[in-house]
């Protein structure tokens, strides 16, 4: 595989790290997964466990 300095390779692209803050642990999105469905910054979304996965989506009322 050629990889590209700004660009990870395409089977790492969606790999992401467990960061941690003062109070909680975070993930970051893809920005082109974001993009897709169309969320927003400070955009609500809930996180549900289903089994030994993790789902995220948008959040209604």
């Amino acid at each position: 595989m050629i990889r590209c300095m700004t660009r990870r390779i395409m089977s790492e692209e969606n790999v992401r790290n467990i960061q941690k803050s003062k109070r909680s642990y975070y993930v970051t999105l893809p920005i082109q997964i974001v993009r897709e469905f169309g969320w927003r910054e400070s955009q609500k979304v809930v996180v549900e466990k289903r089994g030994k996965e993790i789902v995220i989506r948008d959040w209604k009322k």
